[in-house]
């Protein structure tokens, strides 16, 4: 596995080939359907994708429903959570195209298809040793682990390689998963079709906005944590939501992530959404105090989610134009997936 400074190397070329020739790549990324997405979302992935799909390169946006399974007790809810993330995308910037599709995997047969193939490619040893695997299973808080969540990082390396999908955005958290499907690429070749290799070994594209954290200043931002500030909060929720936000007893306000971290992390915010430099915020606000760094908070925030909102709200008027955004995406990812799976019958000599 690569060291983290190698992933960073790494993610800087492909970013300059990605420049020079867009056309060269192909980006898979996603979600998984468990709620909308909020400010660390759009700062740690989503901002990203966009600038990715507006220089365009082809790009896959997976809605991981099937995944929700593994650790989550919320199917009934995985329907509306799909066509919201889908609303979160194209709100953001996101547009759909031939070269810019965006689907459930569930609705991809012949991309499952791939799991039976891949799961005898890794042993047992090296799922259940697997980080991001054990993380998550603590996050959960889950006494009993079903073998979906063990097998998930081999579900997500169908969802990455069906459509030969070479650069993943990801953060650090999620370099181990993107291992584990390099593993799996790299051993399919290896194994079955060596003089002409089927599958592209993924590299990572690291964000460069470090992990978000929420209104409490600790914990990195997250719905079951009510820490966080949604691309579908209304200015007025947004408002009490940051009110509630966590500060510290010095009025002054100053820029110290180590010694004030829930100060620093809200001027971090504003930092995020105006592009200024903490210092500089804090110098404005000075004496201040808490009061005048939310109302600052709030209005940045506001102001920077205003052309989002405002096309959200057209977009949830449309369900039938999201029902076909999906529809379409699911159409041309069969069709990517079709040649895969064939390919990979033809490598494992399975054709009839």
């Amino acid at each position: 596995m690569d060291t983290y400074e190698v992933a960073v190397e790494k993610s800087k070329k492909i970013e300059n080939e990605i420049h020079m020739n867009p056309k060269k790549h192909r980006v898979l990324t996603g979600d998984r359907p468990t709620g909308r997405l909020h400010l660390g979302h759009y700062f740690g992935t989503l901002q990203n994708r966009v600038k990715l799909s507006n220089l365009g390169v082809p790009t896959c946006i997976v809605i991981a429903d099937y995944q929700v399974l593994t650790d989550h007790d919320s199917y009934k809810e995985i329907a509306d959570n799909t066509k919201q993330l889908t609303i979160d995308y194209i709100s953001a910037g996101i547009e759909p195209s031939n070269d810019v599709i965006i689907f459930p995997h569930s609705y991809i047969p012949e991309l499952n298809q791939l799991m039976l193939p891949f799961l005898t490619l890794v042993s047992n040893s090296e799922l259940s040793r697997n980080p991001t695997v054990k993380e998550e299973i603590q996050a959960a808080g889950l006494k009993s682990v079903n073998a979906g969540m063990y097998t998930y990082p081999i579900h997500q390396a169908c969802d990455i390689l069906f459509c030969k999908g070479d650069v993943v955005p990801v953060g650090k958290d999620q370099l181990p998963h993107l291992e584990m499907t390099r593993t799996i690429a790299r051993r399919f070749n290896e194994r079955f079709s060596k003089k002409n290799p089927v599958f592209p070994e993924p590299q990572a594209l690291l964000s460069k906005t470090p992990s978000v954290a929420g209104l409490d200043g600790f914990q990195k931002m997250s719905k079951s944590r009510n820490n966080a500030i949604f691309l579908s909060s209304t200015a007025d929720e947004t408002a009490k939501l940051i009110k509630k936000a966590k500060t510290d007893a010095q009025r002054f306000i100053t820029y110290d992530p180590e010694n004030r971290e829930e100060v620093s992390n809200l001027l971090s915010l504003i930092s995020l959404c105006t592009n200024e430099d903490p210092n500089e915020i804090a110098q404005r606000i000075g004496d201040g105090g808490a009061g005048l760094l939310k109302k600052t908070l709030t209005e940045a925030i506001n102001e920077y989610l205003r052309p989002i909102r405002e096309k959200r709200a057209q977009l949830e008027k449309d369900p039938e134009y999201i029902r076909s955004v999906l529809l379409n995406g699911v159409d041309r990812a069969r069709e990517l997936a079709q040649v895969t799976l064939n390919e990979v019958r033809e490598a494992m000599n399975m054709v009839i």
